[in-house]
């Protein structure tokens, strides 16, 4: 299979003066190609007039009237107020921003059609900011639905119509898609489509056309996630023609890991360990996403990663967000792996200066496993031989980071690990260019935890829980989304939270741990706490991920409804991790927005974080759940991965096919739909 071939040729560039091309490139259009593709957001019709008095409420229509007056007025705020009638009845046009050529535009007397929601104001029928134009008499009337489309400030929708147009007449609308195998999807063609889509003929449902789910939506749908298909499985070949080191374990490292742990591991670990295995051995580089609910246990299956690598006679980096989330795996891989001779290494930014010294030295020389993190891609750290780089919660790093720790060897391995399940039609569409393993069972001895939500007038009644649990033997974390006090959100913050606890909870031990405590600080008490010498823990999100405390049953939640559904789950998944029954209490503030609600209403009837990664998406979008605007995966922006759920599997297909078979056609196909944004995808 190759991955190379002719160049694709390149569109021609946009005509048009310097300003405007200035204002078109900042809404991504630099070519014939990218206005061919630019479809419209939604379509209006001003194929027929609607006399004033026909006209309903909160209707869209267009009029044609007669200017009566113009005035300026002042108070209650600057607006332009133009009167203006047809036969059957008067109408009121308000502007509240306008220029001077505007307000000559519909001087007295001038004849316009003005396009708008109607709705009744004081004087009757009114249009606030409604688009018009001058026309003369007898004008004819447009014989097909006026396209909207995106676009930015001093560049007119009517002025994009124009230049889309020409592109039309003139541009590219060649196939590129095989004809038999367009045949064989029953798809459209595209310069029809395009075409239908630009310019919709009189006639056409403007309910269709707005539900995208018209046929020439279909193709469309599918040539844009098919580019994106053909990018990403382009950079998996890619990667695949680079040479990397071949990790092969010379000794028995792993299995004396295995043999001094106080637990075994699950089928999905093993089977997830046997993939990375045969990848690390392969001489391409490795890129594998490791994903798996709270609690599945990605760290041991990382841990055993480490220990091929090193046993090959190479260095392991592990990199992850936070410092309490790095310091925590450092804690328990040097637990691991010091024991069996492993020299486990620390790099964070708090770090004094003779001990920075000191792990940059044994990084450069010695150390076979170096823990993390961002302090692990900065200038003047240097690995001796890395042969592996592992990132935790890979989707908070960008490109630029991931990237550069894999600059620090000669192109290593790398495994990403994400505790936020991704649904599949995500993986497939925005994971495309990785191996992607699934943890999808929990290690045995998981405690199920049943979820509470209490509105913030009961606050009591959780304060008495928290009693019972501690008196108990058990410990409690109350996590608050703010350290400080915050006038605009008016949230319960961490000091205060830890002020009133303190009072509470006399004779008991109560915590606090934050983001903006140095790092000495922080690791203190999360000891204490670990240790069973802290009782109640107030903490922000810092303890979101990766604490693992056996004795802690309990966790408190303030102001449940400010929080995301992935962050809800992973807070959740703090407890629940011993064998002592575990609760996790909502506590929200009313009243609840309808998205606050829904994620309350998801987190509490599921615990399968799976499905909450599913509704979530459904909220969220894409781009919003996996971060995808700094993954350097282009978003798609026409295909929705719910819906067209079909079209994904289809293209993942094709794409393999076209570019076995169809190279010269793939490339073109990458050009027209992602053009110079494709270059975001080779890091």
């Amino acid at each position: 299979m190759t991955t190379s071939g002719a160049p694709a040729p390149t569109s021609p560039p946009i005509r048009a003066s310097e300003a405007l091309q200035k204002k078109l490139a900042k809404i991504g259009l630099q070519s014939e190609a990218d206005l061919l593709v630019h479809l419209p957001l939604r379509y209006e019709d001003e194929t027929r007039i609607t006399p004033v008095n026909r006209s309903f409420a909160n209707e869209p229509v267009q009029v044609e009237v007669v200017v009566h007056s113009n005035e300026i007025q002042f108070r209650p705020r600057r607006q332009m107020i133009v009167r203006a009638a047809d036969e059957s009845g008067e109408i009121t046009l308000r502007f509240f921003s306008f220029y001077p050529n505007q307000q000559a535009a519909l001087s007295e007397g001038s004849r316009i059609r003005a396009f708008g929601e109607v709705r009744g104001g004081f004087f009757g029928a009114e249009m606030v900011h409604p688009r018009f134009r001058k026309v003369g008499d007898d004008e004819p009337l447009p014989s097909e639905l006026t396209p909207i489309y995106s676009t930015t400030a001093g560049l007119a929708n009517s002025a994009l119509q124009k230049l889309i147009g020409k592109a039309l007449a003139v541009g590219d609308l060649s196939e590129t898609l095989p004809e038999e195998l367009r045949q064989r999807l029953k798809l459209p063609g595209l310069a029809r489509s395009l075409r239908f889509l630009h310019t919709p003929p009189p006639g056409t449902d403007l309910d269709t056309l707005h539900a995208r789910n018209h046929p020439a939506w279909r193709r469309v749908k599918f040539d844009e996630v098919l580019a994106q298909q053909l990018s990403l499985r382009r950079a998996y070949l890619a990667r695949r023609e680079q040479g990397a080191p071949v990790l092969v374990a010379r000794d028995d490292l792993g299995a004396r890991l295995l043999d001094q742990l106080p637990f075994g591991l699950t089928g999905a670990q093993l089977r997830a360990m046997a993939e990375i295995a045969n990848d690390l051995a392969q001489p391409y580089p490795m890129q594998r996403l490791l994903q798996g609910d709270v609690g599945a246990g990605k760290t041991i299956v990382a841990a055993l990663a480490a220990c091929q690598a090193i046993s090959a006679g190479w260095q392991a980096a592990f990199m992850a967000p936070t410092e309490i989330l790095a310091e925590q795996h450092y804690l328990k891989l040097k637990d691991w792996l010091e024991p069996l001779g492993v020299k486990v290494a620390w790099l964070s930014g708090s770090l004094k200066t003779k001990a920075k010294r000191e792990q940059l030295a044994a990084t450069a020389a010695e150390a076979q496993l170096v823990v993390g993190t961002h302090a692990l891609i900065q200038d003047g750290v240097d690995f001796a031989k890395l042969g592996l780089a592992i990132v935790d919660e890979q989707h908070r790093f960008g490109v630029a980071q991931r990237l550069a720790l894999r600059k620090k060897g000669d192109n290593p391995h790398q495994l990403m690990m994400s505790a936020t399940p991704i649904p599949r039609t995500l993986a497939m569409s925005y994971y495309a260019d990785l191996d992607v393993t699934v943890l999808d069972e929990l290690p045995p001895g998981r405690t199920p935890i049943k979820t509470r939500l209490i509105a913030d007038n009961r606050r009591d009644d959780v304060v008495g829980f928290v009693k019972k649990a501690v008196e108990e033997g058990r410990q409690a974390y109350w996590v608050c989304p703010l350290i400080e006090e915050s006038e605009a959100l008016q949230l319960q913050t961490a000091q205060e939270t830890y002020d009133f606890l303190f009072e509470q909870f006399s004779g008991l031990t109560v915590g606090l741990v934050h983001g903006r405590l140095k790092a000495d600080e922080k690791q203190a008490v999360m000891a204490a706490f670990a240790a069973g010498d802290i009782d109640v823990l107030v903490a922000t999100t810092v303890i979101e991920v990766g604490v693992d405390v056996p004795n802690a049953s309990l966790m408190v939640i303030e102001h449940a409804e400010r929080f995301g559904l992935s962050q809800l789950h992973q807070l959740r998944g703090r407890v629940g991790r011993g064998k002592y029954e575990s609760s996790c209490v909502l506590i929200y503030a009313g009243p609840l927005g309808e998205i606050a609600r829904q994620r309350l209403k998801i987190i509490f009837e599921n615990t399968d974080g799976f499905e909450i990664a599913r509704q979530d998406l459904q909220i969220r979008g894409p781009g919003e759940f996996v971060g995808a605007r700094q993954s350097g995966v282009p978003l798609l922006r026409y295909a929705d991965l719910e819906m067209d759920a079909d079209l994904v599997e289809m293209a993942r297909d094709v794409a393999e096919e076209m570019l076995t078979e169809h190279l010269e056609l793939a490339e073109r196909h990458l050009k027209r739909w992602l053009g110079s944004r494709e270059e975001l995808l080779k890091s």
